[in-house]
C-alpha cells in the first residue's frame, strides 16, 4: 500500500444547509515541512477548507487524513486527541478579550489538562512556565498580564500564535491571519509563521494578497468557486493565472 503523505485531502466537498457549495472534490497533498499558501477570492472556500481538515466545520463528503489517521472517520474523543496536533491561528484573533494574555495563551492546552483547571484558572507552575517560553518567542513576554483587549492588532495575533505553540502542533492553519493587519505588522506576523515552519511544523495559510503568498509560500493553491485551479509554485503564477483565479476585472495591490 503506497504510503500516504503527512496531509491528504481527498474529493472534498462542503455544501451548507443554506445550499451554498463552499467546496467542490477538492483534493491535494502537503508533506511534512511544507509552507503552503491557500488564495482565492472571499467566499472562494479558504476558510472553509481549513475549518474542515480540523473539522471545525463538518465536510459534506470526501475523506482527510493527517499522519496517517482519517480525520473524519475519528469519534469526537478521537478527534479531541488529534487536535493537540493542530494549530488554529484565526483571521479575527479568537481571545478572550476581557482575559489576560497568560491566560489565552493557556488555552492552547486545554486537550491536554483537565477541563476543570481552566474553570478555576488553575495551571501548574510547568504550563506557565510554557507560556512564557511561548510569549518570548513571539515577543511579547512583557504583556503576559495585560488584558487581550488593551494590545494592538498585531499583538494580539502573537498572542494567537503562541496560543497556538502551546498545543506542541505538527500543523498549523492559519485563516486569513493578516488580514486584519497593516502592511508592516502583517509581514512581522507572516515572518513568525514562516519561523515556525523552518523548526519542521507544517504550515497552510489563507492570504488574500498575492504579493504575500509570493514571498513566504513555497506553495500556492489557488480556490475559485470551491475547487482548486491552481497547485503549485508561486512563480508559476503569471498574469494570465492571476487573472484565472481573481477574475479579468482583478488588480493586485502589493504589500511591500
Amino acid at each position: 500500500m503506497e504510503k500516504l503523505a503527512f496531509l491528504e485531502v481527498e474529493h472534498l466537498t462542503k455544501v451548507y444547509e443554506d445550499g451554498t457549495k463552499a467546496l467542490e472534490d477538492v483534493s491535494f497533498k502537503v508533506e511534512r515541512g511544507e509552507f503552503v499558501v491557500i488564495i482565492g477570492l472571499s467566499g472562494s472556500g479558504k476558510s472553509t477548507l481549513l475549518r474542515c481538515i480540523n473539522r471545525l466545520v463538518e465536510p459534506t463528503s470526501g475523506k482527510i487524513y493527517l499522519d496517517g489517521v482519517e480525520v473524519t472517520a475519528l469519534a469526537p474523543d478521537e478527534l479531541r486527541r488529534l487536535r493537540r496536533q493542530i494549530g488554529m491561528i484565526f483571521q479575527q484573533f479568537n481571545l478572550v478579550k476581557r482575559a489576560s494574555v497568560l491566560t489565552n495563551v493557556l488555552s492552547g492546552r486545554l486537550g491536554y489538562v483537565p477541563s476543570i483547571w481552566s474553570l478555576v484558572n488553575y495551571w501548574p507552575r510547568e504550563e506557565v512556565q510554557r507560556a512564557f517560553l511561548n510569549l518570548e518567542r513571539v515577543g511579547i513576554a512583557d504583556k503576559a498580564y495585560t488584558r487581550a483587549d488593551q494590545l494592538s492588532g498585531g499583538q494580539q495575533q502573537r498572542v494567537g500564535i503562541a496560543r497556538a505553540l502551546m498545543q506542541e502542533p505538527k500543523l498549523i492553519l492559519a485563516d486569513e491571519p493578516v488580514s486584519a493587519l497593516d502592511p508592516a505588522t502583517s509581514h512581522s506576523v507572516l515572518k513568525y509563521i514562516e519561523d515556525l515552519n523552518r523548526e519542521g511544523i507544517t504550515v497552510l495559510c489563507s492570504l488574500h494578497f498575492l504579493s504575500l503568498a509570493r514571498r513566504y509560500g513555497r506553495r500556492i493553491i489557488a480556490l475559485k468557486a470551491g475547487r482548486i485551479v491552481f497547485d503549485g509554485h508561486p512563480e508559476e503564477i503569471d498574469d494570465r493565472r492571476f487573472r484565472e483565479i481573481y477574475g479579468e476585472e482583478a488588480v493586485e495591490v502589493e504589500i511591500r
